[in-house]
């Protein structure tokens, strides 16, 4: 009888706790919304979104280049960072030996841990004068390097490790009989891991990789240092952009005193949120899904 209350206790404990978390969430979205309310008083949602004018001392506020730049950053550093992910998961989950799995453990949980105001310095000095010198030249074309393709490239290094381990961690519960029943087969092992592994694997796959693109479009400090930040629509990869975030971060203190600026920097604050919270609830859902198929 004892346990059974202490179970019953520790029960009402956990569900306390997590309406709790939901509460905060869902107090968030409701204090983003009432701080957005005077410019979305100006005209519909759609509109303000759509628009690409951003001149705040006339009362213009489109967030269309922002939402561009965040977009083209995001798909960059996606399209960068999901083969070599995938790749290095499949490798140390199934041709590399013992000790380099455990030896390059240590080096990925790094790379998660690292500040991105580092990854942000490292893309100064190292990417950006890349992008500028090499990259640029060879397409004839001019860059100052701070660009979406420079934002892409510091992103993907930051979401590597993301993907990495939760797909390691999606193969590690792929049955390991089906494996031996494809090789027995006559199957070769890369023909194993394509049609049986991945295949079997592939929601939770694509969870990891909607949890990297939910962590690449709130990422703020590094693509702020190295993106360029102006105000225009980008029509390249070598063009500079402004993300999100990085409006956010760069106007809130300052901006503070001006209503309008103030309403629309909550406005921006809450498609973030409501974007990042989508991708998140999608990847839960796509790893239950994938968990129950498994057991």
């Amino acid at each position: 009888m004892k346990r059974l209350m202490q179970d019953k206790i520790l029960s009402a404990i956990i569900i306390v706790m997590m309406i709790f978390v939901s509460l905060i969430v869902i107090l968030m979205i409701i204090a983003l919304i009432i701080k957005s309310n005077p410019i979305l008083q100006t005209g519909s949602l759609i509109s303000i979104i759509c628009s690409d004018s951003w001149h705040p001392m006339k009362g213009e506020f489109g967030f269309l280049p922002f939402i561009a730049g965040t977009l083209w950053v995001t798909l960059l550093a996606l399209i960068m960072a999901v083969p070599i992910a995938l790749m290095s998961a499949i490798y140390l989950s199934i041709y590399a030996p013992l000790f380099i799995r455990e030896f390059s453990k240590p080096f990925i949980d790094l790379l998660a841990g690292i500040p991105s105001v580092i990854y942000g310095i490292w893309g100064v000095l190292i990417i950006v004068p890349f992008v500028k010198n090499i990259i640029a030249p060879f397409f004839n074309k001019y860059s100052s390097g701070y660009s979406v393709l420079s934002g892409g490239i510091v992103l993907s290094i930051m979401i590597l490790p993301i993907i990495i381990h939760i797909t390691m961690e999606i193969i590690a519960t792929v049955p390991g009989g089906l494996n031996e029943a494809s090789l027995s087969l006559g199957a070769t092992q890369w023909q194993s891991v394509k049609h049986v592994i991945v295949r079997k694997g592939m929601p939770g796959i694509i969870a990891a990789i909607v949890l990297g693109l939910s962590r690449a479009f709130g990422e703020t400090m590094a693509v702020l240092m190295v993106a360029g930040n102006v105000v225009k629509l980008p029509t390249g990869p070598l063009d500079p952009g402004y993300a999100l975030p990085a409006l956010i971060a760069n106007n809130y203190g300052e901006m503070l005193s001006i209503p309008m600026y103030d309403s629309a920097l909550m406005l921006a604050s809450l498609i973030l949120l409501i974007v990042i919270l989508f991708f998140n609830v999608i990847s839960r859902l796509i790893l239950l899904h994938v968990k129950r198929r498994i057991a």
